[in-house]
C-alpha cells in the first residue's frame, strides 16, 4: 500500500521514511517544501494525484516558546493543516494517522493520563494541537490520534543531541528536575504507526480513536540528561561526563510553561493493539550506537578527504 508521509524531514517523518519498506509500504514522503499542508487546495491537489491508500501526519509546528509569539503559525499548521488532511482524506475516503501530544494537558495530575482524562493545555502549541485533535475528529470518522511524549532520535533536533553538544563542551550544567514525563524514540513511534498501517493495509480495519504512545518509566529531565551521559561515556562518546546539577523550573524561565507532570498512560494502546511500548533507557542505547555510528562515517568520510 502506498502512504503518504507529511512531516518527512522531521524527527518522527525521518523514522516513517526510512522504515516503512520494511512494512511491506511505499512511503511516498512530503517535506514542508513539497507540500503545504496548510493550503486547501495544495492538499487536495497531492492526495488525488498521488491516491495514497493511508495519511501518516508527522507534520507540526514545534517550537513550543515561538509559539507563544506566533499563535497563528501555530494554529495554521497544528490546527488547519491537520484539518485539511482530515477533509482531503475524507473525499478520497482513507484514514489519516495523526501524532499529537502530551501538552494538551495541565500537568497538575499526580497519576498517569488517560485519554478520558481532562484536557487543559497551558501555552500556545499545546492549545493548538488540541485544536487539531478536535477538527480531525469532527471531520472524519477513520482516523487515528497518537499522543505522545518527549521526542527524541538520531535525526533533527531534540534533547539527547543538545546535551551531547553541551556534554562536549562543558565540565558541568544544570538541568530541570521537576518536571515529568516518559521521553519516546522518534523510531518507536513510526514503528507503532507503520504497524497499523500494515495491518489496515491488510484487512482494511482499525480500531480508530484516541490513543497515548511514549515510552515506558516516568523521569525528569535531569534523570534524561544523566543516563545519556551514562551511557554516552560507556560508549566512548564523551571523555567524561559533566556534573549535572538538578534545578527547578522556577530557575530556568521559559517563555511557555511546561507542564510539571506529562506521563501518559498507555494501557489502551497495548490492550487495543498488542503493542507494547519500550523502555526509554533501551531505546535511548540504540540512538546513541546510531549516533555514533554517524559521527565515525562523518570521521572517516572527512580523512579520506584530507588524505
Amino acid at each position: 500500500m502506498r502512504i503518504l508521509v507529511c512531516g518527512a524531514g522531521g524527527q518522527v517523518g525521518h523514522e516513517l521514511m526510512n522504515r516503512a519498506g520494511g512494512y511491506g509500504l511505499e512511503a511516498l514522503g512530503m517535506t514542508r517544501d513539497h507540500l503545504d499542508i496548510t493550503g486547501a487546495g495544495q492538499v487536495a491537489e497531492v492526495v488525488g494525484r498521488l491516491k495514497p491508500g493511508l495519511i501518516i501526519n508527522a507534520a507540526a509546528y514545534t517550537h513550543v516558546d515561538n509559539a507563544e509569539t506566533h499563535s497563528e503559525q501555530a494554529y495554521s499548521v497544528n490546527c488547519d493543516g491537520a484539518e485539511r488532511l482530515a477533509q482531503a482524506a475524507r473525499q478520497a475516503s482513507i484514514p489519516l494517522l495523526h501524532i499529537s501530544t502530551d501538552y494538551v494537558f495541565s500537568g497538575n495530575a499526580q497519576a498517569p493520563y488517560k485519554e478520558v482524562d481532562e484536557v487543559a493545555p497551558t501555552g500556545v502549541y499545546g492549545a493548538s494541537k488540541l485544536a487539531g485533535e478536535a477538527a480531525i475528529q469532527a471531520v472524519l470518522d477513520k482516523h487515528l490520534i497518537l499522543r505522545t511524549s518527549w521526542v527524541y532520535g538520531a535525526h533533527g533536533h531534540n534533547f539527547v543531541k543538545t546535551m551531547l553538544r553541551l556534554g562536549g563542551q562543558r565540565d558541568a550544567l544544570s538541568v530541570v528536575a521537576d518536571q515529568f514525563g516518559c521521553p519516546t524514540q522518534a523510531g518507536s513511534i513510526a514503528d507503532a504507526l507503520l504497524e497499523l498501517a500494515q495491518r489496515y493495509a491488510q484487512n482494511g480495519v482499525l480500531e480508530w480513536g484516541l490513543y497515548h504512545y511514549s515510552g515506558r518509566s516516568p523521569c525528569t529531565w535531569f534523570d534524561f540528561a544523566v543516563e545519556a551521559f551514562r551511557q554516552a561515556e560507556a560508549k566512548g562518546m564523551l571523555a567524561a561526563r559533566p556534573k549535572v546539577s538538578p534545578i527547578s523550573t522556577a530557575q530556568y524561565p521559559t517563555p511557555a510553561r511546561r507542564p510539571a507532570w506529562s506521563v501518559l498512560d498507555c494501557s489502551k494502546f497495548e490492550t487495543t493493539f498488542g503493542i507494547d511500548t519500550r523502555d526509554w533507557h533501551d531505546d535511548l542505547s540504540i540512538v546513541l550506537d546510531s549516533l555514533a555510528r554517524a559521527a565515525a562515517v562523518a570521521a572517516g568520510a572527512a580523512q579520506h578527504s584530507q588524505a
